[in-house]
């Protein structure tokens, strides 16, 4: 027997309009039903005004008056306002025709806009008002939501750079003990990768199509076979924010949509290797993670704090870029002139959008919670002497001593040695005494080359990238 309860974080299908609501919730205002309602009737109210003023229609005062109110029903949309909508569409079983009878019950009110109600989506196909709605609402969230979040997180990396250039560490190449390096410039690392995706992303303006049934303009020129339509409808497209598309099926091919996903997906691919190296950190306890009051790392056992946060992004992560990879796909393919088939898949753009951002919140917790582990990165650095063939037989090399790296691989490939075992094997060596004392003193911790100046040089790269540092 099916029982039928009311719509809560417990009762919702899924878990980001559920358990992680309100990790989310700011998203909503730009990729809900409710916003796409919004953006609907923004596309029209636009377009109305424009073809009304174009058209001579409505002048002066009058349709000063009559931009500002219409706008002011469009932009006061109340939520009783929305279900009045779905109520219609209840009848119409079409969304955008619903928007249409509800935006002319409102402009009924308005004086010089009473005779002109059939104006209201004259000339237009419902992907026309579609897909201009979408293209500003992923371009909204994306801009005035997804984004500020990760730059949220890349000015956490930029203070990890610069706070932990001089920390040094041993590197893992293949798994194995590497030339050492500083736990600021591998933030650095991930900082300038992410610095490059988000300037990409931003740069992105999506495209739009207002030229009807199959991107002709076929029926506005019968009507009114006097007006430039293209010229007209790049106005309108540019008035709306987005950038004019005219040659176009019935529906706008979508591929700057694809490349905004895309860009996304870059910026996503970045977040997981920096979850997974940060979860390996944590696993060879280079970070400490601070324990929460109260908090359970396992119901058996009592010790575990567990890198959650990370884990955590890492799977949202990978759903977020399967989404985008999949709305990219698909959303740049349609059969000839049009079919459906993008139709529901254009509207869980902000399902992808919201997986991505939880995983960056979950980032930006994780990171509240690290602590480099000194004593860990010391002994990990004293217990791998080996790691300074490398310099040892490049400096060799360079005073013209003959087959050093084969010398030190002898010694040192699958050996356990220690730092008395290379100092016996350097006094061997005829070198100069300054070189000699160079190389005797210098210890795994000390062989980081410039990896402080390249973390702190881009830590200042990434301040400068930040919003508001142009005022500074």
């Amino acid at each position: 027997m099916t029982t039928h309860h009311a719509l809560t974080p417990l009762t919702a299908i899924s878990p980001l309009d559920g358990r992680y609501r309100s990790r989310v919730e700011s998203l909503a205002a730009y990729v809900s039903e409710s916003a796409l309602i919004r953006q609907r009737i923004a596309v029209e109210v636009a377009y109305f005004l424009a073809l009304l003023e174009h058209l001579g229609l409505v002048t002066g005062d009058a349709l000063d008056d009559a931009t500002g109110r219409l706008w002011g029903i469009a932009g006061q949309l109340a939520p009783d306002d929305v279900l009045a909508i779905k109520a219609i569409e209840r009848h119409t079983r079409h969304d955008v025709k619903a928007v249409e009878y509800w935006l002319k019950e409102q402009a009924k009110s308005i004086a010089p806009l009473a005779p002109h109600l059939e104006k209201i989506h004259l000339g237009l196909t419902s992907e026309d008002v579609n897909n201009l709605a979408y293209g500003r609402m992923y371009q909204f969230a994306v801009r005035e939501v997804v984004l500020p979040r990760v730059q949220q997180l890349l000015g956490v990396l930029g203070q990890c750079a610069e706070a932990w250039a001089d920390v040094p560490m041993l590197a893992l190449t293949h798994g194995q003990a590497a030339t050492p390096t500083t736990l600021g410039k591998e933030m650095a690392v991930f900082g300038e990768r992410l610095r490059r995706a988000i300037a990409n992303t931003a740069a992105i303006t999506l495209s739009g199509k207002l030229n009807g049934a199959t991107g002709t303009w076929g029926a506005l020129c019968v009507a009114f076979p006097d007006v430039d339509w293209p010229a007209f409808s790049d106005a309108v497209i540019r008035k709306m924010g987005l950038e004019p598309n005219r040659l176009t099926t019935q529906i706008e091919p979508n591929d700057r949509l694809a490349e905004l996903f895309d860009s996304l997906r870059r910026i996503n691919s970045i977040l997981l290797d920096l979850s997974r190296d940060l979860w390996l950190y944590v696993s060879r306890h280079v970070f400490q993670l601070q324990a929460v009051a109260g908090e359970v790392g396992s119901s058996a056992m009592p010790h575990k704090v567990n890198p959650i946060d990370f884990e955590n992004a890492e799977g949202n992560l990978g759903i977020a870029n399967a989404l985008l990879g999949h709305l990219a796909d698909t959303l740049t393919q349609s059969r000839l002139q049009r079919d459906l088939s993008g139709s529901t898949v254009m509207r869980n753009g902000g399902v992808a959008l919201a997986h991505g951002f939880l995983a960056i919140d979950s980032l930006l917790i994780g990171f509240s919670r690290l602590q480099p582990n000194g004593a860990v990165l010391a002994k990990e650095l004293a217990d791998h002497p080996e790691v300074l063939a490398e310099a040892i037989q490049t400096v060799l090399r360079a005073h013209g001593v003959e087959a050093p790296y084969e010398q030190l691989k002898a010694l040192t490939r699958g050996q356990t040695v220690t730092l008395d075992d290379l100092h016996r094997f350097i006094g061997q060596v005829p070198l100069d005494a300054q070189t000699l004392a160079r190389l005797l003193a210098m210890q795994p911790g000390d062989y980081v080359g410039l990896a402080p100046q390249l973390a702190r040089a881009a830590a200042a790269e990434i301040r400068m990238a930040l919003p508001g540092a142009a005022a500074d």
